[in-house]
């Protein structure tokens, strides 16, 4: 046996600890850790036999080749996420919906019961591929609602990839074993889930959420804005799965004269109405009040949301709406919208690159073909029947579906979108005269960057504002001449996690920060108490204010927000000399105008 100096032993533990991390953070099962030991331990015994440097070095890369096909052959398992986490949680009561009965589970306080997977529509597969949805199937005896369904077809992330994001931008990566595996992706997964408060329950409040993802990702089962937190304030919350990327809003002439409806590049917002149509005819079976429904969104969510407030197929299927993050009201919307000839342009160019000549072709195409094409198609579309103008439009002709609205953006909205491409004092005027062309001096009189350090924190909240912030002000204005009553929040508050960055509002106004957490401290617990009330009063009435909670005032002068920070407070609109210049570049006008 050769002899062996410290210094081959701090290298050879370091790169078994290599090999575990990885292990974990590419969510291998079990048998990889137990493999990665085996193989270490294999190592040690022939290193220590071989003579010579050349046979110690091929010791090694024998190691590293036996731990990468260690890696291939533990790979995850492609597993449904389960409706409540624990080992054999308690059945619900049974359900009798329209389509036939379910039971889901009762989460681990017995508190709610949560149902999973319940379709609401017919798979848009095949030959439904790009048609509006279709009424699901009655199934028979009583359908186990206690995993998700997949995730609606989108670009997936290695493990590697999402562990590391994990850890990178949300620090609060858990090592555990009840979560190695990965989430499946299909074109099947038109089911909605409901949360409700566990017994027998009438009468109340429904809560409809959109997820957000850019209209390209995401999934229902995230646990921010999971349903248990407003369900324990007795609240009944529904959301769904919609099509998203290249299948929920690709547009073609061929997909238009086909349609018993001539529509076309909005089907994912097509199933969203037809969730909202489940709700209306199957919640009162959940405890939920059907004349009662607050739908909203957070992101791209909040952005359908607010096309949902003005479309004709919406109309009475929802009372209010809380939009987080994103709104579609502005002149020009600065994301999620097209118009037609857009939306049909991109379909054309979409078919060329396939060679295809007919849809009949492209409905040929495997969807793990076609999924890369998400970010090319993930707008909606003014196709002349889900959406028959902007909400733009339509709130200047005092059209809307809404009765009241509570909305908002976070401090820092632009934090990962700007993350790689972040600005310096060099390239500040250039970045401000590319997109305000002539109004550029405007916004450097506005935001005079002389250092590095001001030209980064500018550009980002000139960028969020853009996207985000002014958005919000456009509708909040909108809102206030249609008489509609409307609440607006500026979240703030920062945290060991993700603070307010984009989406970073979620896991306070749906009561879902994790009770054991570090991340978190007392201020962020009492914030999350009091969003979480004002959100449930809301749903219930129409109104946030409650006993308890300090007074949050309608935004009537479209200047005063509610301020989530280190304190809940009523506070200024930050941005208004900004917001002139965009008001200007678009030349919005609130005032009605029953003319066009």
């Amino acid at each position: 046996m050769n002899k062996r100096g410290p210094g081959f032993w701090i290298g050879f533990a370091l790169t078994l600890l290599l090999m575990l991390a990885l292990v974990e953070l590419c969510k291998n099962t079990l048998w990889g850790f137990v493999l990665t030991a085996l193989a270490a331990a294999i190592f040690v015994f022939l290193h220590g036999a071989a003579e010579g440097k050349g046979k110690r070095a091929l010791c090694w890369l024998g190691l590293l080749a036996l731990f990468a096909g260690i890696l291939f052959l533990t790979k995850p398992p492609v597993k449904s996420v389960p409706a409540v986490e624990g080992k054999k949680p308690a059945r619900s009561q049974v359900v009798l919906t329209q389509k036939g009965k379910v039971q889901g589970l009762i989460s681990a306080d017995g508190a709610v019961e949560v149902f999973t997977g319940i379709p609401y529509a017919k798979p848009p597969v095949g030959e439904l591929r790009w048609r509006e949805p279709q009424d699901p199937v009655s199934w028979p005896g009583t359908l186990i609602c206690d995993r998700f369904a997949p995730q609606s077809m989108q670009p997936t992330n290695s493990a590697l990839y999402s562990s590391l994001a994990q850890i990178i931008g949300y620090h609060d990566y858990e090592i555990t074993l009840e979560d190695n595996y990965i989430t499946p992706v299909s074109e099947d997964s038109l089911y909605v889930n409901v949360w409700k408060p566990s017994g027998e329950v009438s009468g109340l409040p429904v809560y409809v959420f959109i997820h957000g993802g850019s209209l390209q990702t995401g999934q229902p089962w995230y646990a921010d804005y999971s349903g248990l937190g407003l369900a324990r304030e007795g609240v009944v919350v529904v959301n769904m799965g919609y099509r998203l990327g290249v299948f929920g809003y690709l547009a073609d002439e061929e997909l238009i004269a086909e349609s018993p409806n001539g529509t076309t590049g909005d089907y994912g917002l097509l199933d969203q109405i037809k969730a909202l149509e489940w709700v209306r005819d199957n919640i009162r079976a959940f405890g939920g009040d059907p004349d009662n429904v607050t739908l909203a969104g957070e992101s791209a969510g909040a952005a359908a949301v607010s096309a949902l407030c003005t479309s004709p197929l919406a109309a009475g299927l929802f009372d209010r709406v809380v939009l987080e993050s994103s709104t579609v009201a502005s002149v020009e919307p600065p994301h999620s919208f097209r118009t037609l000839d857009e939306a049909l342009q991109s379909g054309r160019e979409l078919k060329a690159r396939y060679g295809a000549a007919s849809i009949a072709e492209l409905r040929a195409l495997p969807a793990e073909k076609l999924v890369g094409e998400a970010d090319t198609q993930h707008h909606m579309t003014i196709d002349g029947y889900a959406l028959t103008e902007t909400p733009y439009e339509s709130y200047r002709r005092g059209v809307h579906n809404e009765q009241a609205i509570l909305h908002g953006y976070n401090s820092e909205e632009s934090a990962p979108f700007v993350m790689f491409s972040q600005a310096k004092l060099k390239d500040f005027e250039g970045r401000i005269r590319r997109y305000f062309g002539e109004r550029t001096d405007e916004i450097l009189a506005i935001y005079p960057a002389s250092t590095d350090a001001e030209a980064k924190a500018y550009w980002a909240e000139i960028y969020g504002a853009i996207f985000f912030d002014y958005p919000h002000y456009c509708l909040n204005r909108l809102a206030v001449e249609n008489g509609i009553p409307v609440w607006e929040y500026y979240f703030s508050k920062t945290n060991g996690r993700l603070g307010p960055w984009h989406s970073g509002e979620e896991v306070y106004c749906y009561g879902n920060i994790p009770a054991g957490s570090k991340l978190y401290d007392a201020r962020d617990r009492e914030l999350s108490a009091q969003m979480l009330s004002y959100w449930a009063n809301f749903a219930a009435t129409g109104d946030p204010n409650g006993a308890g909670l300090p007074e949050w005032e309608q935004n009537i002068g479209s200047d005063r927000l509610m301020g989530f920070g280190d304190e809940t407070k009523m506070i200024d609109e930050r941005e208004h000399a900004l917001f002139a210049v965009l008001d200007a570049m678009q030349g919005f006008c609130y005032f009605l105008d029953f003319s066009f």
